[in-house]
């Protein structure tokens, strides 16, 4: 018998989203998981929990936008049918956490969010709806930009992250102080989502530095000042001193 429950119990766990108060914020699927599970749910509400300009950048199929950061989150919410699923994503993962517990602290029963957001389902070339719009950067543009004598740092962020915003800060900063030694560049991911994508840039912040046009470090995630001024002088040195590598 006791076999028996075990099993009942991993089925449960396997096979739905799982009811909101099994987890502090619902089932956490990934894109690929979140994709197969919403064509599988015949009554499934899926919520778009980014700002509207992001919305119109690229959404999925039949999603409702309802911004988390707009103050109105709780109210517009209210509408949804709290006894049917709901799927809930943003771009990288943070605010449809956030939007999730929320709703289960409202009482939805059902409630499934998307690991990693559009830039994971993008990364995983799901379909998404997008109103034709400015392409951003080309790719041959990208590396047209890394040629320079000195090394290049491209920093991939966006308005919502707010480590990109911390980081943004000192990365200005740097520009000014070390015109000498390093080419920053600031990418905004919303605005470039092709480019991430051929780039492999599928969450935020991430740093990368180049010399001669190739990676030579690259970070994703919070890093700080000292960490990234250390190993653009490491670069810049080896540029200006090649002998470094040869001992001589």
């Amino acid at each position: 018998m006791y076999k028996n429950l075990m099993v009942i119990f991993f089925f449960m766990v396997l096979t739905g989203c799982g009811k909101a108060q099994s987890h502090k914020s619902g089932s956490h699927l990934s894109a690929v998981e979140f994709s197969k599970k919403l064509d599988q749910a015949r009554d499934a509400q899926l919520v778009d929990v980014r700002t509207p300009g992001e919305f119109r950048n690229g959404h999925l199929k039949n999603a409702m936008n309802i911004d988390w950061n707009a103050g109105d989150f709780s109210e517009k919410a209210k509408a949804l049918d709290k006894d049917r699923p709901v799927f809930v994503y943003c771009m990288s993962g943070p605010r449809s956490t956030a939007a999730a517990v929320k709703l289960q602290e409202m009482g939805f029963r059902h409630v499934c969010e998307m690991q990693g957001g559009m830039m994971k389902w993008k990364n995983a070339n799901l379909p998404e709806i997008k109103v034709p719009s400015y392409a951003g950067m080309s790719l041959d543009t990208y590396n047209e930009m890394l040629k320079s004598d000195i090394p290049v740092l491209v920093d991939f962020y966006a308005e919502w992250c707010a480590p990109c915003k911390k980081m943004e800060l000192y990365l200005k900063k740097m520009a000014t102080e070390m015109p000498d030694k390093v080419k920053i560049v600031r990418i905004n991911a919303d605005e470039n989502t092709e480019l991430c994508k051929a780039l492999n840039v599928s969450a935020l912040p991430v740093l990368k530095l180049y010399k001669n046009g190739k990676v030579v470090w690259e970070n994703l995630g919070f890093v700080p000042e000292e960490q990234v001024k250390s190993r653009i002088i490491q670069y810049y040195s080896i540029i200006k001193s090649p002998d470094i590598l040869t001992g001589k």
